[in-house]
């Protein structure tokens, strides 16, 4: 099982920008071909469940249902309990609007940096979970 970083969680390794962005428009061309909208900035890792040659956009294709996105939501707060109850994340629209698109093929990572405790939810475990939903929009200027 490989995990590859996007260019937003990679910065620090020695993968050439250029690079980590070819293989994301790949991954965002395969999915629009099955009619599968994906923003990039919507999610962290690559997750292959089988070997996938990430620079080969038929094999991309080919493998799309052994491909897992994942959004990755940090704490590190020591109040945080096992399994991140009364803690609250906070979820882009841009996120939600794959999640649910994606269903199976896109996950959030909840991680605790302090405790290394994570818990990896699709968007209907999280509703599942979810002791309240707060909506809220962020607006720039």
């Amino acid at each position: 099982m490989n995990i590859r970083f996007t260019e937003t969680f990679i910065t620090h390794k020695k993968i050439p920008s250029t690079v980590i962005s070819v293989m994301i428009a790949i991954l965002l061309i395969a999915f629009a071909k099955k009619n599968k909208v994906i923003y990039g900035k919507a999610f962290d890792i690559v997750k292959e469940l089988s070997p996938i040659d990430v620079n080969d956009q038929s094999d991309i294709e080919a493998n799309l249902k052994k491909i897992v996105l994942y959004e990755i939501k940090s704490t590190n707060k020591s109040v945080v309990t096992p399994e991140f109850g009364k803690y609250f994340f906070s979820l882009s629209t841009a996120e939600l609007l794959v999640a649910q698109n994606l269903r199976d093929h896109y996950k959030f990572a909840f991680v605790n940096t302090l405790t290394a405790e994570h818990l990896e939810l699709t968007l209907a475990e999280i509703f599942a979970k979810a002791k309240g939903i707060y909506p809220s929009w962020s607006i720039m200027f």
